[in-house]
């Protein structure tokens, strides 16, 4: 079977050139069903030859928490007559990917040992805007095992400024 990338990206893709006047709506609604999606009884009841596909939709337009616009529900009718079920969270991924690029920012993951507030985050973002020089849409993730500090996502680049990662590091120079 293809890889899940190759299957999202046409969709992705499409979706994107059908929703450019409202890429921050058709975002919303493609995440949520995603995270929908990621389930992994849904899929199993997706891929029961008993089950009807009217009644996938069915299942899954009930467990979204607002009403679908038109355009959800022909992407979801879509992807289930295809098929596609599991690759809608790579497509909700490569829709972000493409609706960032096209407004000149990215996703950014702050992983932090402890809770950061508003002011701190605000502050973190900032600094981070300038770093990696683009606009970013920061979310932030809890990761004890960081000790302290933090360790930020940005795509395929990794700040880390972590204790854990200075300690590695410590421990990397003492062995070497």
């Amino acid at each position: 079977m293809a890889e899940l990338a190759t299957i999202a990206r046409p969709y992705a893709e499409a979706l994107f050139k059908s929703q450019a006047s409202d890429l921050a709506g058709a975002a919303a609604w493609l995440d949520e069903l995603a995270a929908v999606a990621a389930d992994p009884q849904l899929l199993q009841l997706a891929d029961s030859p008993k089950v009807a596909d009217a009644q996938v939709f069915d299942v899954i337009a009930g467990v979204v928490r607002g009403a679908l616009p038109e355009a959800a529900k022909n992407f979801l009718r879509l992807v289930i007559e295809n098929r596609r079920l599991a690759a809608l969270p790579e497509i909700a991924s490569q829709f972000r990917a493409l609706k960032n690029a096209a407004g000149g920012s990215a996703d950014a993951t702050v992983y932090s040992a402890f809770p950061i507030d508003g002011a701190a985050l605000a502050d973190v973002s900032a600094t981070l805007e300038k770093r990696f020089g683009r606009k970013l849409n920061v979310k932030v993730e809890l990761d004890a095992s960081l000790i302290g500090g933090i360790r930020v996502v940005v795509g395929d680049e990794v700040l880390d400024t972590s204790v854990k990662a200075r300690l590695e590091q410590m421990k990397a120079a003492l062995t070497a």
